[in-house]
């Protein structure tokens, strides 16, 4: 299945102020925080979900994205979302002092952690490089 990673009629802001788009803050903050990291004024490459760095993404596609965003304003203050690669995995019930979000990004075992193996993966829509703040959407 082919994922889009480029959608140029999107203009992605976060939302400012005191009013909550998430059930709670804890969901709020990390939606602003992914919400930001693609607003124009900040993104290098907003359309492809770059953030800086030339191959940075905030998320691996944009259903990817759309999927995240769906989860954290839905989240529970029980439960946890599980993103892996830009990918979400699934929402977890844990409880109200778990985090909101666990994010891993990247992760290849020695043997495989080579450009050409990340590279190949990436194509196929299996990884993406969250480089170090891009992907965790703290940029």
């Amino acid at each position: 299945m082919t994922r889009t990673r480029i959608d140029n009629a999107r203009i992605i802001r976060s939302p400012r102020g005191s009013e909550l788009s998430a059930k709670s803050w804890l969901t709020e903050a990390p939606l602003r925080m992914l919400l930001n990291n693609l607003d124009p004024e900040v993104a290098e490459k907003p359309h492809e979900l770059v953030v800086y760095g030339g191959i940075g993404r905030a998320a691996r596609d944009w259903e990817s994205f759309d999927r995240i965003v769906a989860a954290l304003r839905g989240l529970e203050g029980d439960e946890t979302l599980l993103v892996q690669s830009g990918r979400p995995v699934g929402v977890f019930r844990t409880h109200a002092d778990a985090p909101r979000v666990l994010i891993a990004n990247s992760n290849l075992v020695p043997a495989y952690a080579t450009w050409d193996h990340f590279h190949e993966l990436d194509r196929k829509g299996l990884m993406m490089y969250g480089q170090m703040t891009a992907g965790s959407w703290i940029y």
